[in-house]
């Protein structure tokens, strides 16, 4: 049986409380709930970008639930050398969003994704991208509610992963990276973790969504790596 949801505040998940941030913790307790629901664990696990922090948290704190977890480029600034360059360049994302709406939160965040290598200390104050560069609307709709800029994307980045509790847990985890995103954020997200877990990552096919191939990500080859996800799960 394969089980996906939708992510508090995301799709069909409707928020209804009035906050917009949600924490890592509560999205941890919602997959739990949903492990739950479904019979209980111990699972297997794949999660991706956001995802893979949140899944870190649930192992964290309901180490029974999931037997083997795949955490495929988890986004964790706090493990890097240049924290405080990315930290700075993910406020001023959020900031721009907040001003200037979709397009221009978009495009920054796009030019911030993309980059390879140490994020510079400078990269916060650089000029802002055209978001038409990158096929984002320019005018701006007045919406404040988009997930992952105005919900998902700080308290993601910012979250310290619990290692002491990672490592004590009876999962297996296994850290992947992608091999067409060499050198940006996300992958060396993973690199860092699978550092602190005393491990290292295993490559998959593709970038940060190798899993789904469309116009943005032309690298994405999903057959591929399905097959290579289904090759980690059986070991």
């Amino acid at each position: 049986m394969i089980v996906t949801y939708d992510p508090r505040g995301v799709e069909r998940s409707r928020k209804t409380d009035g906050t917009i941030e949600v924490t890592r913790e509560q999205h941890a307790a919602d997959v739990h709930a949903v492990i739950e629901a479904v019979g209980g664990g111990p699972v297997d696990l794949f999660a991706s970008s956001g995802g893979a922090v949140n899944a870190l948290a649930l192992v964290a704190r309901y180490p029974g639930d999931v037997r083997t977890l795949v955490a495929h480029e988890p986004p964790a600034a706090t493990v890097l050398p240049d924290r405080e360059a990315v930290l700075a360049a993910v406020r001023d994302l959020g900031e721009m969003y907040q001003r200037s709406g979709f397009g221009a939160g978009m495009a920054k965040f796009i030019a911030f994704t993309s980059h390879k290598g140490p994020i510079p200390a400078d990269f916060a104050s650089r000029p802002a991208p055209d978001p038409a560069m990158f096929g984002m609307p320019t005018a701006d709709d007045g919406q404040r509610d988009d997930p992952l800029l105005a919900q998902n994307l700080q308290t993601t980045v910012t979250y310290e992963p619990d290692f002491d509790a990672l490592k004590a847990a009876p999962t297996r985890i296994v850290v992947a990276a992608g091999a067409a995103s060499e050198g940006q954020f996300e992958y060396r997200g993973a690199f860092g973790v699978a550092e602190r877990l005393g491990t290292k990552p295993v490559i998959f096919p593709g970038g940060h969504t190798g899993f789904n191939k469309s116009e943005r990500d032309p690298s994405g080859d999903p057959d591929a790596f399905a097959a290579k996800l289904r090759e980690v799960l059986n070991r």
